[in-house]
C-alpha cells in the first residue's frame, strides 16, 4: 500500500507536468496575444515532446506511464509487475489511470491560470477549446478513430519494444526521457494532422472536463459528441500494441 500511495502520487505529478506544457504550448500557438502566437503545428509537436520528457523525468519512480492506453496496453503484454514492484493487478490499474485522471486535470488547470488573460481576451472558441482537448481536421468519427488507434498502436509498440514490457519497470520510462520525446515528436509530425494526436485518454478526456468547468469568457461547449474518440481509440491501440508484441518482439518473450 505504501508503493502504491507513492505510485499514485509519481503519476499524478508527472501526468500534471506532461499537461501543464502540452496544453501550455498550444495555448501559446493558439491564443491571442501570446508570445509564440501562430508559432506553427511543428512547434506544438516539439512543446509535446518537451512536456513528455518533463514528465517523465519527474515521475521515474512509477515507471512513467503517464496514460492509461500504456497501462493497459502493458497489462495486454503480460507484465506482471509495474514500477517500485507493484503487481499488476485491478487495483494498482485503477491506481494508475486515477492519477493519470487527476494529473491531467490539474495540469489543465494550471495551464489555464498561466494564459488565464488570454483565455479572457480570445474570441474563437475553437481555439480556446483546442487548448485543453483534441479536435479532427475533418469529422469522420470512424476514420478519426482509426487514427487515433494507429498513432497510439505505434506509442505503445515502441515502449514495449524498448523494453518496458514484461522485462521493463513497465512505463514510457523504460525508454529514457529523451528517446519517449522524440519518439512522441514523431508520431506527431507524422500522424498527428488527421486528429491532433491524443494518443492519451486521460490527456485528452481531463482537460475536456476541466474545460467544461472553467470559467472561460466565450468558451462555447466541449465538443462531447467526439470526446469518445481520443479516449476509446487509444485503449485499443495500446491495447493492440500490447498484444502484438508477443509475437512481433519474441525478444520479449
Amino acid at each position: 500500500m505504501d508503493n502504491l500511495g507513492i505510485v499514485f502520487l509519481s503519476e499524478l505529478v508527472g501526468t500534471a507536468m506532461l499537461v501543464l506544457l502540452g496544453c501550455g504550448v498550444v495555448a501559446n500557438v493558439a491564443l491571442v496575444r501570446t508570445k509564440g502566437n501562430n508559432g506553427g503545428f511543428l512547434m506544438v509537436n516539439f512543446g509535446w515532446g518537451l512536456a513528455v520528457f518533463a514528465g517523465v523525468t519527474v515521475s521515474y519512480a512509477s515507471g512513467a506511464q503517464l496514460n492509461p492506453a500504456v497501462t493497459l496496453g502493458l497489462v495486454a503484454n503480460g507484465a506482471t509487475e509495474f514500477g517500485m514492484g507493484v503487481p499488476v493487478n485491478v487495483l494498482s490499474v485503477l491506481t494508475y489511470i486515477s492519477a493519470q485522471m487527476l494529473g491531467a486535470m490539474l495540469g489543465a488547470v494550471l495551464c489555464w491560470l498561466a494564459y488565464k488573460q488570454h483565455f479572457d481576451a480570445e474570441p474563437d472558441a475553437a481555439n480556446t477549446l483546442g487548448v485543453f482537448s483534441t479536435g479532427p481536421a475533418i469529422r469522420s468519427y470512424g476514420w478519426n478513430l482509426v487514427t487515433e488507434i494507429i498513432g497510439t498502436f505505434v506509442l505503445v509498440f515502441v515502449v514495449i519494444g524498448f523494453g518496458g514490457g514484461r522485462q521493463g519497470d513497465g512505463g514510457l520510462a523504460a525508454l529514457g526521457a529523451l528517446p519517449v520525446a522524440l519518439l512522441v515528436i514523431g508520431i506527431g509530425a507524422s500522424l498527428g494532422g488527421p486528429t491532433g494526436y491524443a494518443i492519451n485518454p486521460a490527456r485528452d478526456l481531463g482537460p475536456r472536463i476541466v474545460h467544461a468547468i472553467l470559467p472561460i469568457p466565450g468558451k462555447g461547449g466541449s465538443d462531447w459528441s467526439y470526446s469518445w474518440v481520443p479516449v476509446v481509440g487509444p485503449i485499443i491501440g495500446g491495447v493492440l500494441a500490447g498484444l502484438a508484441a508477443i509475437p512481433l518482439l519474441p525478444i520479449l518473450g
